[in-house]
């Protein structure tokens, strides 16, 4: 079971981007999907995750009101909206799926470069 995260790029720092977590051999919709990042020689830190039955939604203090997850559950397929854009937000974007306590199917990552 794999994880495809896509969308990253480069963005001027304001900019927006929106990210894409996709699965092959996963529904998404039965399972809670985190957004995670990391910079470079940083810790993974958190962002977002979206839940199953009622679509909770969480968001860390350092992306929110800018960024916002969704789903889609006839596409499978989970985004990150990612607006006003800073340059401290250039890291790898990971989406991870969990049913339990902890995320068990992780993504490769795509890279999100923000330019001053």
């Amino acid at each position: 079971v794999q994880l495809q995260a896509s969308g990253g790029g480069l963005v001027q720092h304001g900019g927006s981007l929106k990210l894409s977590c996709t699965s092959s051999g996963l529904s998404l919709a039965g399972h809670t999907i985190g957004w995670f990042r990391q910079a470079p020689g940083k810790e993974r830190e958190g962002l977002s995750c979206i839940g199953v039955r009622d679509g909770t939604k969480y968001y860390a203090n350092v992306v929110k009101g800018r960024f916002a997850i969704s789903r889609d559950n006839a596409k499978n397929t989970v985004y990150l909206q990612m607006d006003s854009l800073k340059p401290e937000d250039t890291a790898v974007y990971y989406c991870a799926a969990k049913r339990g306590a902890r995320y068990n199917y992780w993504g490769q990552g795509t890279l999100v470069t923000v330019s001053s």
